[in-house]
């Protein structure tokens, strides 16, 4: 085996949409130069995801951080309608829920108002740009005072290993021969939706211990493991749902009342990380 690398790197610029896949990217305090810096929203400003509405999945979204063509703003593609490119924001500040965070956000325009609301087939839906990220402060119980980040769920970013990957899906197949079920395809690495993917000589789910990880130019405190939801068992390709990963999770890595995949990263300086960088971790 070789010495862990960076093999993925991933933005979403629009929280819930397609994964956007880059060769590198710059990090910001707020985590990835571009990801999550907009949301969805119901008329009460309250987030609507891929949970809820799963052909959110079906939007590609650019910026210029994972489409170097773009000189600013943001392009939204889905399979039947036409592409629209729109500002970053033109309309109010207006409040937003994020989770348990009330935060603000942008209005973008009403055009990317009706065409997201087309393209998932519900009306009254709203773009929001994050106005400020350094507004929204995070859990004190696993940050330091100035640490922020946009519209990610927790922390600024997210890494997950191949390696505990791996074992994940041999705990899945386990769990089908057990159940005498027909053994499911290997589950991918894009379920979990993860800014980083790591892979090489490191043993599953080693990453739960580390303190504090060095990718490319930049140092990252470790926060905490990542707390899995039903987005997980949303295939994102197909939008087909499964019990798949949440029940193998819940009984093999279940503590606290939740399940944990991937962990939470705080940058400590701003720089860049490139798919080929070493992981260097203690």
């Amino acid at each position: 085996m070789s010495s862990p690398r960076v093999v993925g790197l991933n933005v979403h610029p629009v929280k819930s949409t397609a994964i956007r896949a880059v060769e590198s990217v710059f990090v910001e305090p707020a985590g990835f130069a571009g990801d999550r810096r907009f949301m969805v929203v119901d008329t009460d400003g309250q987030l609507v995801s891929a949970r809820e509405v799963h052909r959110l999945f079906a939007i590609t979204a650019d910026v210029p951080a994972t489409d170097p063509t773009l000189a600013g703003g943001l392009r939204l593609r889905a399979d039947g309608v036409d592409d629209l490119l729109v500002g970053d924001a033109e309309g109010d500040e207006v409040p937003v829920r994020l989770h348990r965070h009330d935060l603000t956000g942008l209005l973008v325009s009403r055009k990317a108002d009706d065409w997201i609301s087309a393209v998932v087939g519900r009306p009254g839906l709203r773009l929001v740009r994050c106005v400020d990220p350094t507004r929204r402060a995070l859990n004190p119980a696993f940050s330091r005072e100035g640490d922020h980040t946009a519209y990610a769920d927790g922390y600024p970013v997210t890494l997950a290993s191949l390696r505990s990957l791996a074992q994940l899906n041999d705990w899945i197949a386990e769990g089908a021969v057990e159940r005498g079920e027909t053994q499911p395809d290997p589950m991918p690495i894009e379920r979990f939706r993860p800014n980083v993917v790591i892979d090489g000589d490191l043993d599953a789910f080693v990453e739960d211990s580390w303190g504090r990880v060095r990718l490319g130019d930049v140092d990252f405190r470790v926060a905490k493991p990542v707390d899995r939801c039903v987005m997980t068992t949303i295939d994102p390709v197909t939008l087909a749902t499964s019990k798949e990963p949440i029940r193998t999770l819940s009984r093999h890595r279940r503590w606290d009342g939740t399940t944990w995949f991937a962990i939470q990263l705080i940058p400590d300086n701003t720089g860049a990380v490139r798919l080929g960088d070493r992981v260097l971790a203690d």
